[in-house]
């Protein structure tokens, strides 16, 4: 049945391989059950409620994903969307929580149907094949970035932005040694590198006392203080100032998931190998209709937009390739839901090794750009650069779009045919505009 469902022979798998790159996704993405609720707690949403509808939106997009598109692409509540909703939307604009959530389930709608008219995939044909491997390599720096700053060796500073941090204490010691631990593994091609380390790591750190296991649990009932609360009819009040700041809410939810899932999707799917010959994706269509339904099925349940995880690559370098890998993701969400609270026995210094590491497998993708061809390299390096540096994907994209378009542009290489890259380039510098004035 699994064969049938997956094709695991033909993506030469084993359910071994996938059920092992599921249980690494998961451990690396797992914080999402903590964070999220911590976030949208701040905008008057009921913790234990959100926890809960974190970990069924969770489960439900992952398992549709794998189903549907068969990849392994595990979807959660998306980070800065979901502290967009929060601290902008609700506290900023005194947007009620529930007309948010009418806004996000708005914006998947529109999603989905911008898939079913073919322009998500036309987007996505637009952009140059030389940007894919850039931001396959600056999402493999950003992520180590991630790992680095969560583990305390990177720290904020107010002269320099980052420096190093106090590498004697617990947690950044601990990380490097888990940095070690799984890169030696790795040279020594041991199969589940990276599982190994993370949880050899999380039991360094339970003797260390790095991490405490919350008590109690989730029942189903917790989620009715969020689920089915959205108010679509007051996100599509168009009267007065009220409705214009609405519709500038859905746009921004619209416009910043739909270039992270981009980013997200391409160097996922770069990195596993699982593009064809011309660079393309297969059965994007499927992809695209499984982000826009989990989009809407989160915020029915009381959660910030559901995207596609970065953090899928974790799983991807130990193995996984096809869509059984997000179903083990899905499946153990939905464990989760029952045990929220033991997901913070996985302290930070245990994932963030692993983040670090496979960002530098990702960092490869770069070797494939022309570097000696200043119109395909400055593109492609502003991409790299910025998409950490800023903390985006979509910032990313944006670089390299507009400068890969100025520079066809200036050097009269423009072509009729290119139309859609320069409409994205003229929608990157509105966005630069319209976050300059907010």
């Amino acid at each position: 049945m699994l064969e049938r469902l997956f094709g695991l022979k033909r993506h030469a798998t084993t359910v071994r391989t996938e059920l092992l790159a599921g249980l690494t996704t998961f451990l690396t993405m797992a914080y999402i059950v903590v964070v999220n609720p911590a976030i949208l707690g701040d905008a008057g949403l009921p913790v234990t409620a959100v926890a809960a509808a974190t970990c069924l939106a969770a489960g439900f997009g992952s398992i549709l994903m794998g189903l549907l598109a068969n990849y392994p692409l595990a979807l959660a509540p998306g980070m800065g969307l979901n502290a967009y909703f929060a601290y902008t939307v609700v506290k900023t604009m005194g947007v009620p929580w529930e007309t948010a959530l009418g806004c996000v389930f708005l914006s998947g709608l529109a999603f989905l149907i911008l898939t079913a008219v073919g322009v998500r995939q036309a987007i996505i044909a637009a952009i140059p094949r030389s940007l894919f491997a850039a931001v396959a390599g600056g999402v493999g720096l950003f992520i180590a970035f991630i790992g680095l700053k969560s583990a305390g060796v990177i720290v904020t500073n107010p002269a320099t932005a980052v420096a190093l941090g106090d590498l004697t204490q617990p947690t950044a010691a601990l990380a490097i040694v888990g940095l070690v631990l799984i890169a030696a593994l790795q040279a020594w091609k041991v199969k589940g590198a990276i599982l190994i380390g993370i949880v050899a790591t999380t039991a360094i750190g339970w003797g260390l006392g790095l991490a405490h296991v919350a008590p109690g649990g989730y029942s189903l009932t917790d989620i009715s203080a969020t689920a089915f609360k959205l108010d679509v009819a007051g996100a599509l009040n168009l009267k007065g100032s009220l409705g214009l700041t609405l519709l500038e809410v859905v746009f921004v939810f619209l416009f910043v998931d739909l270039f992270d899932n981009v980013g997200t999707l391409v160097a996922v799917t770069k990195e596993a190998g699982l593009t064809d010959e011309a660079g393309s994706i297969p059965r994007l269509n499927r992809i695209l209709f499984a982000d826009s339904i989990a989009t809407m099925a989160g915020s029915l349940m009381g959660t910030s937009t559901t995207t596609s995880y970065i953090e899928s690559a974790a799983g991807v370098a130990v193995g996984g390739r096809t869509g059984l890998t997000a179903v083990v993701v899905g499946v153990l969400f939905l464990i989760a839901f029952l045990f929220a609270p033991l997901v913070q026995a996985i302290p930070a210094a245990a994932t963030a090794p692993a983040l670090v590491l496979v960002g530098a497998m990702m960092l490869g993708a770069v070797a494939e750009i022309d570097w000696k061809d200043p119109e395909v390299a400055i593109p492609a390096f502003l991409t790299v650069i910025a998409i950490p540096l800023t903390f985006s994907i979509a910032n990313g994209l944006a670089f390299g779009i507009v400068s890969y378009a100025a520079l066809r542009l200036l050097r009269g290489h423009a072509r009729r045919g290119d139309w859609l890259l320069y409409v994205l380039a003229a929608l990157f510098i509105a966005r630069f505009v319209y976050l300059a004035k907010g």
